[in-house]
């Protein structure tokens, strides 16, 4: 008769659990994203999102000198600009927030991190879409490329290392990289976001970058129940020459993230994003749930299910933590 198999026996310890466990999340997969206000005096604690903070430029460099020293991989930086337009033209504007912000950051950090910037108008424009509007009122596609195109080149003259295209219009990568290479910049990535969902957790965000938007981006962002269209999205990003692709939102999408990791063959984001912050803050704050477990636990499961980056509003604390 044979032994009976006991799994409980790879259990029995912590050692013995650290030897055997099959993934790991360390500080360098993680990337902080970051809020800076044009004109604000002092950081502002976003209510939605306790513990996350709007920035000052001065506040960002040291927050971010301080994330970079606790080893996260790398910092997505969105602007709030202080004034706002059809067109989003804060978005170029060499002056503008987010591209003085970026100088400030490689300036401060040089090489040390990856910097990244959202390339997106939405925090830009008094409607608040992700691009431009034709006269009735729904996104122009093409207007919006030219636009991306001019911010990407704008972002990488300002110092960053990556661009974020997080707008979900048709053939933005390879407009975006057409317009990087013919100015010089062959060396700055894009990561894209290729699946990116019609979620109900971006109001925090929204808090976070004061958006102006009413009604909905259903018409460009993806219907939460597809998932083979997020498979047609990545693999045209693929094709457009995307160095890095990403499934948004993160912990409610773990079956696309998985099926995006199987298919592609460059490294694969997800981003947990704010309302995935705030629900587990908030549970936390109730005394329901335990908060460090919690968020350690939920990204172990981004990174299980196929994540080789995760973009969080933990990274640089999870990163003290995993360093423990």
């Amino acid at each position: 008769m044979f032994p009976s198999h006991r799994p409980r026996r790879l259990r029995t310890t912590p050692a013995m659990r650290r030897l055997v466990s099959e993934t790991e999340v360390r500080p360098r997969q993680l990337v902080l994203p970051m809020f800076v206000k044009e004109s604000l005096r002092e950081p502002a604690e976003i209510a939605s999102m306790p513990g996350v903070y709007q920035h000052t430029r001065e506040s960002l460099r040291k927050a971010a000198v301080d994330a970079v020293q606790a080893g996260v991989g790398g910092i997505m930086l969105f602007g709030v600009p202080a004034e706002r337009d059809a067109v989003g033209s804060g978005s170029t504007d060499p002056e503008g927030i987010l591209n003085v912000a970026l100088k400030d950051l490689r300036t401060e950090l040089g090489d040390s991190t990856v910097i990244m910037s959202d390339c997106c108008l939405d925090e830009f424009t008094d409607h608040g879409h992700c691009g431009v509007l034709a006269a009735d009122g729904t996104v122009d596609n093409d207007a919006t490329l030219e636009v991306y195109a001019e911010m990407a080149v704008a972002q990488a003259r300002a110092g960053a290392h990556v661009v974020g295209p997080s707008g979900m219009m048709d053939g933005q990568i390879g407009h975006i990289r057409s317009a990087l290479d013919e100015a010089g910049y062959i060396d700055t990535g894009i990561l894209a976001y290729s699946a990116k969902y019609s979620s109900a957790l971006y109001g925090p965000f929204r808090d976070a970058v004061e958006s102006q938007l009413t009604g909905d981006r259903k018409t460009y962002q993806q219907d939460p129940a597809n998932a083979r269209e997020a498979i047609r999205e990545v693999q045209l990003d693929l094709d457009e020459g995307a160095d890095m692709v990403m499934v948004k939102p993160a912990m409610f999408y773990l079956d696309v993230l998985r099926r995006v990791a199987d298919m592609a063959d460059v490294p694969v984001a997800a981003y947990q994003i704010s309302g995935e912050y705030a629900m587990i803050e908030a549970a936390a704050r109730n005394g329901w749930i335990d908060r460090e477990r919690s968020v350690l636990e939920a990204l172990t499961s981004i990174r299980r299910a196929g994540a080789d980056i995760v973009l969080t509003y933990w990274a640089a604390e999870a990163a003290t933590w995993l360093d423990r």
